[in-house]
């Protein structure tokens, strides 16, 4: 089970570099108001996962608290 969680871990890291690498290219061939334009949506696409997992655990902390009581 180890062997297989490596091997997708290692196929999922050359797809993200080859992404960033598209990326990097468009960015470099635009202005730098495209590049902060594109950091600026990274950003804000990676809040939303986090906001969400955050709540999820929130609640789930507070009704096993709630049912300790």
């Amino acid at each position: 089970m180890k062997k297989v969680f490596f091997i997708l871990l290692f196929l999922s890291l050359q797809i993200a570099n080859a992404q960033c690498a598209m990326c990097r290219a468009v960015v470099e061939s635009g202005g730098k108001s495209q590049a902060e334009g594109l950091n600026a949506g990274i950003l804000y696409l990676m809040v939303f996962p986090y906001l969400l997992v955050g709540a999820l655990f929130y609640f789930i902390i507070k009704n096993r608290r709630k049912n300790k009581i």
